[in-house]
């Protein structure tokens, strides 16, 4: 009896076949993980290689919802990427609403997409600027002072890495973020 041996998929293959399993069109989907769109269609005809570019292939991991590992091109990088709670909070609420990373993407403009990828990858940390974050947590329907909570660990992760101890200063840090709440809150 012969075993059937199995040939492993191309990762150009896999591309193709998520794009059109998904109805994502080219365009969106070069957007959503930087690069040209005649870069993907050469991917997918394989006219050029597969990136071996860590970032590139955990974009299109992130889009695709699966590991980079999956990828026969992916190097682990010798760094961790640290992954924290508020993007976890992120990825739950996306499978919470039964919404692929796909459609998630594409309820912001083109240009704001690669942004939100590269923090669901652990690239970026979720945003500063409020306004920004509140647009994520509405489209996800995260409760406001879930968001506000998200972006209130943000801007002391923010002080801290900006050279403020905030523990000696934590009177006028829990003052401007007391403020910076009934002004949020009174908005929402």
């Amino acid at each position: 009896m012969k075993t059937k041996q199995i040939i492993p998929q191309k990762s150009s293959e896999k591309v193709a076949i998520f794009l059109e399993k998904n109805g994502v069109h080219k365009r969106d989907f070069a957007e959503m993980i930087g690069v040209t769109l005649s870069y993907v269609y050469n991917l997918i005809d394989e006219t050029v290689s597969f990136s071996s570019r860590g970032t590139t292939i955990e974009r299109i991991a992130t889009v695709m919802e699966v590991e980079p590992e999956e990828f026969s091109e992916y190097k682990i990088p010798q760094e961790p990427i640290l992954i924290d709670q508020s993007v976890e909070t992120l990825r739950n609420y996306i499978k919470r609403n039964k919404m692929s990373v796909v459609s998630f993407l594409k309820s912001f403009p083109r240009k704001k997409r690669i942004e939100i990828v590269d923090i669901l990858r652990g690239a970026l940390p979720i945003p500063i600027d409020f306004k920004e974050l509140h647009l994520i947590g509405k489209t996800l329907n995260i409760p406001a002072e879930e968001i506000y909570s998200m972006w209130e660990t943000r801007m002391r992760q923010s002080l801290e890495s900006a050279g403020m101890n905030i523990y000696s200063n934590s009177t006028l840090v829990d003052a401007m973020l007391e403020c910076a709440k009934k002004q949020i809150m009174k908005g929402m």
